[in-house]
């Protein structure tokens, strides 16, 4: 194989992305144990065999140029597997650690994965999580994610998608919305109330709801006068105000429902469900800590 880099490049990614770490070359200098100077010459190098700029300076501060940003995170992510690579060939890989960088939805995030975080960390203390909440697609590359969690595979074929689990629909609404409220016996009957809309990101489009009819998945659009989007909790929180029914994810509302808040409806219509998947590059080197991490998850919430 042809060679592709010189002998001291490694060094200086290491030097600039400890520079960008500590957000300072002074800072970086003296934990490496080099002048600032040298720091310097290494990220002038860097920047002219990329023919970009990688940090904007100033007197008192330096920052991550756009394209430093992208350079930095797969950079820190480059090291990372070498370093798990290096401990695994040598026999020395004995606890899984450094930075995982998660995106999810935040639904997702908060009742289903964000709870679950203590014990993982317990487990592994040597794993540094940070997560991130959002409903918008991701870019892997540009952003430096080791996993994200989605309601759907992406066609992108670069990614492994493995289902975490089927998430169970329910449709609720608050007593006070259903005081005055006509009949509701089954999903036709929907026509007549004020369902809460939720629209994708992706497309802007209301998201149709689910029911069994039948024994078949069946979907159905709803009309109403409130439509929220990018975030699901906020449909949950304008039904549990009376401003409608809304058909949401079970895990949400569990509480609501047994403390009355949200009273479950068209119960003999329910039993749909929505996927949520793992989503991680394809690797030949899968690192420790995003092994560690799927199967922990495969192992809490697998279904």
């Amino acid at each position: 194989m042809q060679r592709q880099f010189e002998d001291v490049l490694l060094g200086s990614i290491e030097l600039f992305c400890l520079a960008a770490e500590l957000e300072s070359f002074t800072v970086a200098a003296t934990a490496a144990g080099v002048t600032p100077a040298a720091v310097s010459r290494t990220v002038a190098r860097l920047e002219a065999r990329l023919g970009v700029r990688l940090f904007v300076r100033t007197t008192r501060q330096i920052r991550l140029t756009d394209a430093g940003r992208r350079y930095f995170e797969q950079c820190r992510q480059a090291l990372g597997q070498l370093a798990d690579a290096e401990r695994e060939a040598t026999g020395q890989q004995t606890a899984p650690s450094g930075v995982l960088r998660i995106s999810m939805p935040t639904p997702y995030g908060h009742y289903r994965v964000l709870p679950l975080l203590a014990e993982f960390r317990a487990r592994y203390p040597g794993i540094t999580v940070e997560t991130h909440l959002s409903n918008r697609n991701i870019d892997f590359a540009d952003e430096g994610f080791d996993l994200a969690i989605r309601g759907r595979a992406p066609s992108d074929s670069g990614l492994i998608a493995r289902k975490i689990e089927d998430a169970e629909l329910v449709v609720v609404a608050s007593p006070a919305y259903l005081r005055n409220a006509g009949k509701l016996d089954t999903p036709d009957d929907l026509l007549m109330h004020d369902c809460i809309q939720f629209a994708l990101p992706s497309t802007g489009r209301n998201i149709p709801w689910l029911f069994k009819q039948s024994g078949d998945a069946v979907e159905m659009m709803t009309r109403g006068g409130n439509v929220s989007s990018g975030d699901v909790l906020a449909g949950v929180t304008l039904a549990r105000h009376g401003a409608g029914l809304f058909q949401t994810y079970r895990f949400i509302v569990d509480k609501d429902i047994a403390d009355g808040t949200l009273k479950e409806l068209l119960v003999p219509h329910g039993g749909c469900s929505r996927p949520f998947v793992l989503l991680y590059p394809h690797a030949r080197h899968l690192s420790s800590r995003v092994r560690s991490f799927v199967d922990f998850l495969m192992e809490k919430l697998g279904s």
